[in-house]
C-alpha cells in the first residue's frame, strides 16, 4: 500500500479522477480527517471537503503501483 496527497479542486477534475481509478482493479481509499471513502465513489469524494489536499490509499503494489503513479501524476501534490 502508498498513500500519496492528491488535489481535487474542480468537478472536472474528478470526474477525470474517478475514470482514471475505476481503470484498475486494486482498492483505491481517499482519506480526509477521520473520513475514509471508496476514490471510485463520485458521490463519497463528494462529501469530503475538498479546499485542502486528502490523502489517496493505494492498495497495490509492484508494476501494477508504478502504472498507477505514473497516471495519476496530474492529481499529486
Amino acid at each position: 500500500m502508498k498513500t500519496i496527497p492528491v488535489v481535487l479542486d474542480s468537478i472536472g477534475k474528478i470526474k477525470d479522477f474517478v475514470n482514471t481509478v475505476s481503470r484498475f482493479k486494486c482498492d483505491f481509499d481517499l482519506v480526509s480527517g477521520r473520513y475514509v471513502i471508496d476514490a471510485k465513489s463520485i458521490m463519497g469524494i463528494f462529501s469530503l471537503d475538498l479546499s485542502k489536499p486528502v490523502d489517496l490509499s493505494i492498495h497495490s503494489e509492484g508494476e501494477e503501483l508504478e502504472k498507477i503513479l505514473a497516471v495519476l501524476k496530474p492529481y499529486m501534490v
